[in-house]
């Protein structure tokens, strides 16, 4: 690999990081505002940019593992939910503090070890965004229907 091939796949590495961490969304329409203005949600882009945090906690088989472990029991310390995956401590303490900081499970320090439990509010509070997502995404109607009379598909 020659270093103009190093220097662009290090600029997209930065751009991708960039733009993965973008709070804010340009407006309707574009930057500047003009062109079609789009349907926009009543919620504020802080409240997705929380829910999203949330499901990218959610994005991973190993955490959900570790929240189905959590769900079985009233807590759990690190050693027992490492005895669980096939995967080394400190893999699976990154995984915890990715949920932990997420909000979906609180930890609390007992001596040298620490445990955690699921935080059930915080999951039944995402539940209820979940649904009120999907329920806005999939509204009444099929807007793929095809017209009478019409029988292939586009």
């Amino acid at each position: 690999m020659d270093v103009t091939n190093v220097l662009e796949v290090a600029s997209f590495i930065g751009y991708r990081r960039w733009t993965m961490n973008m709070t804010s969304f340009p407006p309707p329409g574009g930057p500047d505002g003009s062109g079609p203005t789009q349907a926009v949600s009543e919620r504020p882009v802080e409240d997705r940019s929380a829910l999203a945090e949330r499901l990218r906690a959610l994005a991973h088989p190993v955490r959900l593992r570790v929240l189905e472990t959590l769900a079985s029991q009233d807590r759990c310390v690190c050693g027992e939910i490492v005895r669980g995956l096939p995967l080394a401590q400190s893999t699976v303490s990154q995984h915890l503090k990715v949920l932990t900081d997420s909000g979906l499970i609180r930890s609390r320090t007992e001596g040298q070890r620490t445990a955690y439990c699921l935080d059930r509010d915080a999951i039944s509070a995402l539940k209820s965004e979940i649904d009120a997502l999907f329920s806005a995404l999939l509204p009444p109607g099929d807007c793929c229907a095809s017209p009478a009379g019409r029988t292939e598909d586009r």
